[in-house]
């Protein structure tokens, strides 16, 4: 499925940019002397996932409205642990229109998401081990 709407833009920053020098080897860097990104993906795939970064962003027959997918990457990126992905999204969920309140429940959202992570990995290690620091009765949240 072809995206029907794929600015320029994307495609641009898709591949990396902002290009000042090149290295010894051809190797574009940024401005900062550090490797563009993607630097280290081949070509065949930058346009791979070119495409398909466009197609959920941008494609005419997505499902989500722009503001509720960056508020949702706001989330998976803070779970990927992804700074630029942080920043990107974070930005166009302001220029889309988000709340401060909206972006911060984004964020309590994934907070909520890792703790709950920690403690699913912590309950198998302690069946694991057959351990039970605090054993409880009952429900697990209690008003």
């Amino acid at each position: 499925m072809d995206s029907k709407v794929a600015p320029k833009e994307a495609e641009a920053k898709t591949a990396g940019s902002e290009q000042n020098s090149a290295t010894s080897d051809g190797q574009s860097l940024r401005s900062d002397g550090k490797p563009q990104s993607y630097s280290m993906l081949e070509p065949k795939m930058r346009r791979i996932y070119g495409q398909f970064y466009r197609e959920v962003y941008y494609s005419e027959a997505k499902h989500l409205d722009t503001k509720t997918q960056e508020l949702i990457s706001i989330a998976a990126s803070l779970i990927a642990k992804c700074q630029g992905c942080i920043d990107g999204h974070i930005r166009k969920a302001l220029s889309v229109g988000a709340t401060e309140e909206e972006i911060s429940e984004a964020i309590s959202i994934a907070l909520a998401i890792n703790a709950a992570a920690i403690v699913d990995l912590t309950d198998i290690a302690a069946a694991n081990l057959n351990i039970n620091h605090f054993p409880s009765e009952g429900p697990r949240f209690r008003p």
